[in-house]
């Protein structure tokens, strides 16, 4: 060990005759530490609510969604379905409808995103699985009768929970949905209305599709719109959500101008800019901190130095150079920052870790709730690591 290092540590175990100094040396540890600590706890929060965010926007949607170009329906889209999984990374395809609704339920009224999927596509059904409580969604939009038994002349509707609770029914309860557009027919323009039974419930932890989105059978909504064999559009799901944009051009380019595709980024670009940009600020911000606690550690060996005066006179006359003095504050400035970022970090990740516990603690102490679902798009707080 050199005689540098050596000194260092002597100067940082040994009493002081100014234990003002003591003090400081110990608060620069401590600011370092608390940077430190903040930088990563905020970091994981951000990285935690763009990914919790990421996840549930595509958890009801697709990443990818195939539109009519010059039309309002696709006719042929069970030849498109089959063509578009042959293309790499595709790993699932699937027509769907939507439509804005108003649901009626015992005088309670709510407007609604009705969408239309396929019951028999069982790997969309795999998607939704972890959205219900119920495993089995192989009669998801069949009503069954008091013994058990599906009821096949009444029709089967999904809504999500906030929306259920919004109209306050319960499933095996009536709802009616009302199409504002209406229906032609000789005495002119009538409602378009029709009763379905509530089956089931989902939860997303989305309140915009909790409270918002309900789910029907797809041949249901193609009765109901008198849409015949058509659809909107066809969902496509890949195994990688940032090839998106190559998986959009090769399916334009197999389908020709007849077509066009939206994917998740640009539907949700503003939102994720937005985050993207808030993280790098708060990044400079908490930066900041931390350089304030070295500016701390600078003023602490300026004031060391001025201590050991005395010191410094006898190591040159022992002959000492200028460098290994400069040296010995400076390694001891180095321990400072290390052993602040090492029990920064630590604490860090140790908040980080308990945070949803911590956070549920103080909300129930102080009888608060940090994330309403009606305002923010989560319902707690997420927290990610990223090394």
């Amino acid at each position: 060990m050199s005689y540098e290092l050596t000194v260092s540590l002597r100067y940082l175990k040994s009493r002081r005759r100014q234990t003002f100094i003591s003090l400081i040396t110990f608060i620069s540890v401590g600011g370092v530490a608390v940077g430190v600590m903040v930088l990563i706890v905020v970091l994981a929060v951000m990285s935690g609510f763009e990914t919790s965010l990421r996840e549930k926007i595509l958890g009801m949607n697709s990443h990818i969604w195939i539109l009519p170009q010059t039309t309002q329906s696709i006719t042929d889209y069970q030849d498109i379905v089959a063509r578009t999984k042959t293309i790499p990374h595709v790993t699932r395809a699937a027509p769907f409808t939507t439509h804005e609704v108003m649901l009626i339920a015992d005088g309670r009224v709510a407007g609604t995103i009705l969408r239309g999927v396929n019951p028999t596509d069982k790997e969309h059904m795999d998607d939704l699985k972890r959205y219900f409580r119920h495993q089995d969604l192989s009669h998801l939009f069949t009503p069954k009768t008091s013994d058990g038994a599906p009821d096949s002349s009444r029709r089967g509707i999904v809504l999500g929970r906030e929306l259920a609770r919004n109209l306050l029914v319960f499933p095996d309860q009536a709802v009616v949905v009302n199409s504002p557009l209406g229906v032609l027919t000789p005495a002119g323009i009538l409602p378009n209305m029709r009763r379905f039974t509530v089956t089931e419930t989902f939860a997303t932890g989305m309140y915009e599709y909790d409270a918002k989105l309900a789910l029907i059978a797809l041949s249901e909504a193609q009765a109901l719109f008198d849409m015949g064999n058509t659809v909107h559009g066809i969902e496509v799901k890949v195994d990688n959500i940032y090839r998106v944009h190559d998986v959009s051009q090769a399916i334009r380019s197999m389908l020709g101008t007849a077509y066009w595709t939206r994917d998740w980024m640009q539907m949700n670009r503003n939102l994720f800019a937005a985050l993207r940009q808030e993280k790098v600020i708060l990044f400079i911000i908490l930066v900041l901190i931390i350089l304030v606690a070295a500016f701390n550690i600078v003023s602490t060996l300026v004031m060391m130095v001025m201590e050991k005066q005395t010191d410094i006179a006898i190591l040159k006359a022992m002959g000492a150079r200028k460098r290994s003095i400069r040296q010995v504050f400076m390694v001891e400035g180095l321990i400072i920052g290390v052993v602040g970022t090492i029990l920064g970090s630590m604490s860090g990740l140790i908040f980080t870790w308990n945070l949803q516990s911590i956070s549920a603690l103080i909300e129930r102490l102080l009888g608060i709730q940090y994330f309403p679902p009606d305002v923010y798009f989560i319902d707690e707080l997420p927290a990610q690591i990223n090394a």
